[in-house]
């Protein structure tokens, strides 16, 4: 599957600070280690709407995270999926009367228009479920194989031989490095009890018939009536759950144990917990060696779903001719780790913030401010990419030229110091501002 196109990054002298950030698996900083390779993953889209902001805070969020990896020099493989069949694409496919793949192929491809607008690099990979099938088949054969996984009677007149994965079988695999063995919770944090509520609202079934545990998740479901099927050899024809499809495409694509898993804090139960265990599961290494996650935007005090259809959505703002600029200054204006609601004052804030900075990148820049200023964004992404910081930090210089330009004599124009401090608002924020 191919992804997005992406300018060039502007490359900006000098390197910034050795990285700070929170990792929620282990609910502490962490410095991760990217003298190998800077290995991410990042949980994408089922296609099945268009890019919120939820969506696309996440994706700025993390796209900090390569550039800041990028700046410092790093070897950067960025992995994304799509999650082009599942549950949630079907039932809008059968609800609005589209061939699902014809929907998939259509919100898959809004996003990465909305991707490209607000400059977010392009991942390395960009792999879908559909074409990981034969890849998700040998997975889910190698995982019965080891016994940590195993069939389900059908019910209600189901077909049996759904294959579910065995969490309490997991837990005693033999690990094979430093890190020791999975432990259930060990991902997300949560206790049990949690978990379960969870995994009911989450697309889980911890109430069906037939499991070893409630929290057992689904690995292969075998073909019903009406629904998308392939050939799964042993397994029977059928499609793959969710989490084992992240699971095995960042295995196949990234080292072992990579460096950072990241996505919404939505996803750290069930799918970020049980991606892990089933790659744990498969050959005793850890997924990934630290975990990070977005918090939720909300729009106007609401929780922002697609089900209550309050969605604030990157397409239709561009549509209205809003610069997705300020679309992406007003996400980098909240910490990536909080929950935040998104609303019209944010939006015209972040517009202003935009014709700021591009005033004042017409003005004169000294050589000392411009390097004193990219310093100052280095510092803040450094520290757990604290982009509002970062955002302040510019804010104050563009203020302190402003201020000088109105007493200068004669036209502003541009200069090597302006034009330092453009290049780096590209390369460290993902801000790309034309000339005014």
């Amino acid at each position: 599957m191919r992804a997005w196109s992406s300018a060039p990054v502007p490359a900006v002298p000098g390197r910034p600070p050795q990285l700070s950030l929170w990792d929620t698996s282990r609910g502490e900083r962490v410095e991760p280690n990217i003298s190998g390779t800077a290995g991410l993953y990042v949980c994408g889209i089922t296609p099945y709407d268009a890019t919120h902001m939820g969506h696309a805070a996440t994706y700025v969020a993390f796209d900090l995270l390569v550039r800041q990896w990028k700046d410092a020099g790093a070897d950067v493989v960025y992995v994304q999926n799509v999650t082009d069949v599942d549950d949630p694409l079907l039932e809008r496919a059968t609800a609005t009367g589209v061939e699902w793949t014809r929907l998939a192929e259509e919100q898959t491809d809004l996003f990465r228009t909305d991707m490209e607008a607000l400059n977010v690099i392009p991942p390395t990979q960009y792999v879908g479920a559909v074409e990981s099938v034969p890849l998700i088949v040998d997975g889910v054969e190698h995982l019965l194989a080891e016994g940590v996984a195993y069939r389900v009677p059908g019910t209600e007149g189901g077909p049996d031989g759904d294959v579910y994965f065995d969490v309490e079988a997991a837990q005693r695999v033999t690990p094979t490095t430093e890190a020791g063995a999975w432990v259930l919770g060990q991902v997300c944090g949560y206790d049990e009890a949690e978990m379960l509520k969870l995994s009911a609202e989450r697309g889980g079934d911890p109430d069906r018939p037939g499991k070893r545990h409630r929290l057992d998740p689904l690995l292969w479901r075998v073909k019903r009536e009406g629904e998308p099927a392939w050939d799964g050899r042993s397994l029977g024809e059928g499609r793959p759950g969710w989490h084992i499809e992240c699971s095995l495409i960042a295995r196949k694509h990234l080292p072992a144990p990579f460096t950072v898993q990241a996505g919404g804090s939505d996803l750290r139960f069930p799918h970020h917990e049980m991606s892990a265990a089933h790659a744990y599961a498969s050959d005793g290494v850890p997924l990934a060696e630290h975990y990070a996650h977005a918090g939720m935007v909300g729009l106007d005090g609401e929780k922002m779903s697609k089900s209550k259809g309050n969605l604030a959505l990157v397409s239709r703002l561009r549509e209205q001719g809003v610069d997705p600029m300020s679309v992406r200054l007003a996400l980098l204006a909240h910490s990536y780790g909080t929950d935040w609601f998104w609303s019209q004052e944010v939006l015209n804030e972040a517009e202003a913030r935009r014709r700021r900075w591009t005033s004042a990148l017409e003005a004169e820049w000294s050589e000392s401010e411009a390097e004193a200023l990219i310093a100052k964004i280095r510092e803040a992404l450094a520290d757990n990419l604290d982009a509002p910081r970062a955002l302040q930090e510019v804010d104050d210089a563009v203020s302190r030229v402003l201020t000088a330009a109105q007493t200068a004599e004669g036209a502003a124009r541009e200069n090597d110091g302006a034009g330092r401090v453009r290049e780096a608002l590209d390369a460290l924020l993902g801000i790309r501002l034309n000339a005014a």
